[in-house]
């Protein structure tokens, strides 16, 4: 079928996060010791993961439950008791910077993208997160200039699945749902999202880790791809 327009997800769909999110705690970890701190690895991923979970619990929705300033100005707080801005800064300066040296696109995912565009439909990204730094992960991918929209759950006010992340976009690109198809690793924030607001969906699912006959319909794709290349076969 051939579609208007194709929205991806941005994190572990354009490429792979989990890589990039380890070498960020490595470098944010060193930063802290740098910093004078003397955590041990297991301190300090605690800390991290204290931050990130008052953070979600003090928010719930938005875009800033993802932010790691937040993680670690909460978590220095809590495991300090004092508040300690410039260090909550640092530590997260640190974490974005080695994120995003440390980012590797999906295999073909420029021909992809060019190869979509190329077909005649429009390529939009809607992705949870702030928008400055999915602006620089796209940046980095080599991709920004394939895009035809972006949409971030912070401009939007909500976070997938939430409708709004899809027919924002949607309203940019002046595509109906019908002629939509949405790709994403997420059977609830992509998939179910996407299913929830009439778009055709597609599941990147690598690892062959998921078995959607085992979903509830509103989580089961119409699609699953185990590679991204595999989603021209898709939308041709």
């Amino acid at each position: 079928m051939h579609y208007e327009a194709v929205l991806f997800d941005l994190d572990d769909t354009l490429y792979p996060y989990e890589p990039a999110a380890a070498t960020a705690r490595a470098a944010a970890f060193e930063r802290a010791r740098a910093l004078g701190y003397e955590f041990d690895r297991s301190t300090f991923a605690d800390l991290y993961e204290t931050g990130r979970r008052e953070t979600k619990r003090e928010l719930s929705g938005v875009a800033a439950t993802h932010g790691r300033h937040n993680y670690f100005k909460r978590g220095l707080e809590l495991v300090t008791g004092e508040s300690r801005p410039a260090d909550a800064l640092a530590l997260g300066d640190a974490y974005w910077d080695a994120f995003l040296d440390a980012m590797e696109p999906a295999p073909e995912l420029s021909a992809t993208l060019t190869a979509i565009r190329d077909a005649g439909a429009a390529v939009g990204i809607t992705t949870n997160l702030t928008t400055r730094i999915q602006l620089r992960k796209l940046s980095r991918l080599g991709v920004a200039a394939a895009v035809d929209t972006v949409v971030t759950s912070e401009e939007v006010g909500r976070e997938k699945p939430g409708s709004a992340m899809f027919t924002v976009p949607l309203a940019r690109l002046d595509c109906a749902p019908s002629e939509t198809v949405v790709v994403g690793d997420n059977v609830t924030a992509d998939v179910g999202g996407g299913n929830a607001v009439g778009l055709d969906t597609v599941l990147l699912d690598r690892d062959d880790s998921v078995d959607t006959e085992d979903l509830p319909e509103r989580h089961r794709p119409d699609h699953t791809v185990d590679a991204l290349a595999a989603v021209r076969e898709v939308v041709a």
